[in-house]
């Protein structure tokens, strides 16, 4: 290993003077504790390095130790259920091990090395394998079975296998022979690039939506498995309450969670939740399919950068087994923020608003690493990305937001004053959009029915009528509006709070099957259509109003079961008898 001492240290920047021996992006470990760091820049008089630990402490003079390799995380069995901090560090078992607060240098391992794992090879001696191939299989919880793949750089043939049976991480499996003869030994585990994307054998087309049960997702903004997801709000606006209830009920196989610079209360807060949550599919707790990265902002800001890489390349790994993977990270502004203070300290030509120029480039390569794929191994896996922004002031137009815009292609802009009436999700519907309807289309006329997103399109061009039409209820009240414009008004509130209004809290509300969101669609369709029949008979639409038939209709969502839709029968009868008894 070289060997060069610290010459100087503004915060968790660290130059090196006169020393050549450094590569781009190389993992390094600064002063006497070996505090972990990545080289980010190199000049012909210095090298700079962007520490991922607290510098508090740290002397010019300090050695700095390379290791000849990027900065890379651990793969491999155990990382499902864990608790990491933005580099791989296990906190549950720092906190066995030292105490609440992590001291600087501490070097725990990624991965149990004491836990024994079963082992089941589907690979025999004389086989040929190749990166990506699967030569084994392990029960890493009761919901994901972990399938060991052979590492980058390795094709060859078999030449010694172990049994199947119980073996720790870093035992050797089985070895393998390479065309110049070179033995290698393979363990359960591998080393990857954070920064480095996986590579797949080819893009598939994005025509599976991700279901939430989320109604104002799942019909009106849907996003597709393997898509792209911003959630922008302001402060309070349910950004942390909304991923929760996606990571929850949302049809990924696995979960991982990157609190990215947010409060320390608030990830304490998440990382209790997640822990006691039950996975309403099946039955277990939802730990058993989620991995968690905690970065809390009292946290060094250059780890938020790594915890966001972190947690890509871990769901990259899964994706590659042949899994769903969604990833929720909350939030990419606390991401940029880091970016501008290192940016600062580099002393960098800024851009707008003080963050560095390549501000947008560093987003839209984050983003890219989503998608639907063909893996290596000829799988089929997918990492979705739903990225939650916090523009200060909940001002959208500021260049975070903006950046993430151009890049994503599922916008869900939370609504502060929404919020603030308890209307939950948040979700603006005129400010919101989803550019995955397209290619959705054929799934949804296929596996529920043709009628979805017809009726999806005139519910949007009811709310986009109502909007017009509130401007002149605010200038000279609805009184003076024709009947005809009133139902549009008294609709859109059914809609909006029937609809797209949910209790995260009820039973029967917190999650609605397709199905179900279909049959009320229809309700609310069929009572607009009813009522402008009566109207263009000449009643008047107080008449229609007298009947209750909105608030009925508003409070299904409650009280029709998710599994006896047949009771949305007698909502169509309802209408029909109100109704027909005004004609």
């Amino acid at each position: 290993m070289s060997q060069a001492a610290i010459y100087s240290i503004n915060g968790p920047v660290v130059k090196v003077k006169n020393i050549t021996g450094f590569s781009m992006l190389e993992m390094v470990f600064v002063g006497n504790n070996k505090l972990m760091g990545e080289v980010i820049s190199i000049s012909k008089e210095f090298t700079t390095i962007q520490v991922y630990e607290s510098t508090t402490g740290l002397k010019p003079g300090e050695p700095v130790y390379s290791s000849g390799s990027p900065v890379s995380v651990t793969l491999g069995p155990g990382i499902i259920k864990n608790i990491y901090d933005g580099i791989q560090r296990p906190l549950i078992s720092i906190s066995e091990k030292e105490g609440v607060f992590i001291s600087a240098g501490s070097d725990v391992e990624p991965l149990d090395k004491k836990i024994k794992w079963e082992v089941s090879f589907i690979v025999k001696l004389g086989d040929h394998v190749q990166f990506g191939d699967i030569f084994g299989t392990i029960q890493e919880t009761p919901l994901i079975e972990h399938r060991l793949m052979i590492p980058k750089g390795i094709a060859g043939i078999v030449v010694e296998i172990q049994k199947d049976g119980f073996y720790t991480i870093d035992q050797v499996l089985l070895r393998v022979k390479d065309t110049s003869d070179v033995i290698h030994e393979l363990t359960m585990t591998q080393r990857w690039p954070i920064k480095k994307p996986r590579p797949v054998s080819k893009r598939l087309p994005m025509s599976i939506p991700l279901v939430s049960g989320q109604r104002i997702i799942d019909t009106v903004f849907p996003i597709a498995k393997g898509g792209t997801a911003a959630v922008p709000g302001g402060f309070g606006t349910g950004k942390t309450m909304m991923q929760h209830q996606f990571a929850k009920w949302c049809d990924a196989d696995i979960i991982v969670y990157v609190g990215c610079g947010e409060r320390g209360n608030e990830m304490t807060q998440v990382l209790e939740e997640m822990t006691e949550l039950i996975d309403p599919k099946s039955n277990r707790p939802l730990m058993d399919r989620t991995v968690l990265i905690a970065n809390t902002s009292n946290m060094p800001v250059a780890a938020r950068e790594a915890s966001i890489y972190t947690g890509i390349t871990m769901a990259e790994y899964y994706r590659d087994m042949g899994y769903h993977v969604a990833l929720m990270a909350d939030s990419t502004s606390r991401w940029a923020e880091a970016l501008r203070e290192i940016s600062g300290r580099l002393e960098e030509m800024p851009a707008e608003e003080g963050f560095p120029a390549y501000l947008p480039s560093r987003i839209s390569q984050f983003y890219e690493r989503a998608g639907y794929m063909e893996t290596i191994n000829h799988r089929v896996g997918s990492v979705t990305i739903i990225g939650a922004v916090s523009p200060q002031g909940a001002d959208f137009s500021e260049p975070v937001t903006q950046n993430t815009k151009r890049f994503v292609r599922c916008f869900w802009a939370l609504d502060k004053q929404l919020a603030y009436a308890r209307h939950y999700a948040a979700i603006n519907w005129n400010l919101s959009y989803s550019e995955y309807i397209g290619d959705l289309s054929k799934w949804y006329n296929k596996n529920v029915d043709i009628r979805f997103l017809k009726n999806r399109q005139e519910m949007m061009a009811i709310l986009a009528e109502e909007t017009k039409l509130m401007e002149i209820v605010k200038l000279i009240g609805s009184d003076v509006l024709p009947d005809d414009q009133k139902l549009i008004i008294e609709i859109s509130k059914v809609i909006r709070v029937g609809f797209l209004q949910q209790n995260a809290f009820h039973k029967e509300d917190t999650y609605v099957p397709l199905q179900k969101q279909l049959r009320m669609m229809d309700v609310i369709l069929y009572l607009n259509k009813k009522s402008s029949e009566i109207l263009r008979d000449g009643k008047t639409f107080s008449l229609v109003a007298k009947t209750s038939l909105f608030e009925k209709v508003t409070k299904m969502k409650y009280d029709v079961p998710n599994d006896q839709l047949e009771k949305f029968d007698d909502y169509f009868k309802l209408i029909d008898t109100e109704l027909g008894q005004i004609r």
